[in-house]
């Protein structure tokens, strides 16, 4: 106890505790929120680590913070203190300078995927191959229910979510990718498919207007995917599902910059715990694993 109020009793870690609690940030991104020098940040997030108000994640060459480490006192006290949190005078600059990172983070991500649109296909195949599991995820999609996938890329899950949905909403926020979408809906004759312009942190449907969410590659590139799944919770009905396949952590740290990944996989424990936050009350998870040269894929099912 006496470590962790030590730790806390900083307006700068303060600032840096309640910054934490609104995400996971690099120590470059938290130099932007905070407007101070790396080292200084630094020296604080050290501190705090050290105190079990906070843990560090590593993914490749990157090491994301977030709060919630070891000290079991901060556990116990962390509802009261996210909000009096809400009272430092820094706290509203600092929510705009979180929201600012965030939003340049999806920023990258649209002008990634604006750019490369028409190669995608072929440029995700080569740079991060995966086994087989589209077969897997398609039997898992419930049959006669209203179907939104999110980040649907050239469109290539449509078809053949059309076939056992009522209805199909694709959205994604790159207008060149939702062309490509459109042009293979149109060429293989498709119909029943609604596209959308959109952000899958914020979605453009009503509350609890879908029965099933299929996330499908898409949440690695999410600047909070934490924030994605609470929104998509948002909007499943009442008994509704949501099916995610995606990477397994892994260390391919090219992924960045080749493909816009913002995070090199997941764990399943974190999976599980964002959708248990979300307010998902049952998961199932299967790990499809990788051949020489692939990566292992995450298929969750979450209701």
């Amino acid at each position: 106890m006496l470590d962790t109020l030590k730790a806390l009793a900083d307006p700068c870690r303060l600032r840096l505790t309640a910054v934490l609690l609104a995400g996971e940030f690099t120590v470059q991104e938290l130099t932007r929120i905070m407007g101070m020098g790396q080292s200084r940040v630094s020296r604080h997030l050290k501190i705090l680590t050290e105190a079990g108000v906070l843990n560090v994640k590593r993914q490749g060459t990157w090491s994301y913070y977030r709060a919630g480490g070891e000290s079991g006192f901060f556990r116990s006290i962390r509802p009261v203190f996210e909000r009096e949190m809400e009272q430092l005078p820094e706290r509203s600059r600092d929510l705009a300078a979180v929201a600012a990172v965030l939003d340049e983070r999806r920023r990258r991500s649209q002008e990634f995927f604006d750019r490369h649109a028409r190669q995608w296909d072929d440029l995700a195949r080569t740079l991060l191959p995966v086994p087989e599991y589209r077969r897997r995820l398609l039997e898992l999609v419930p049959q006669g229910v209203t179907v939104l996938e999110i980040g649907i890329g050239t469109g290539g899950l449509l078809a053949e979510l059309a076939t056992r949905a009522a209805a199909v909403i694709g959205v994604d926020h790159s207008p060149a990718m939702l062309e490509e979408a459109r042009r293979r809906l149109t060429s293989g004759g498709v119909s029943g498919v609604e596209l959308r312009l959109g952000e899958m942190s914020h979605l453009p449907l009503p509350d609890a207007s879908v029965g099933c969410v299929v996330a499908n590659m898409v949440l690695h590139h999410a600047a909070d995917p934490a924030q994605v799944l609470a929104e998509i919770r948002r909007v499943l009905a009442s008994g509704g599902v949501l099916l995610l396949a995606d990477l397994a952590r892994h260390e391919r740290e090219a992924a960045r910059e080749q493909l816009a990944d913002q995070w090199l996989g997941f764990d399943e424990t974190e999976l599980s715990d964002w959708l248990i936050k979300a307010g998902f009350t049952e998961t199932v998870s299967e790990r499809i694993a990788a051949s020489t040269g692939q990566e292992s894929v995450l298929l969750v099912r979450a209701s």
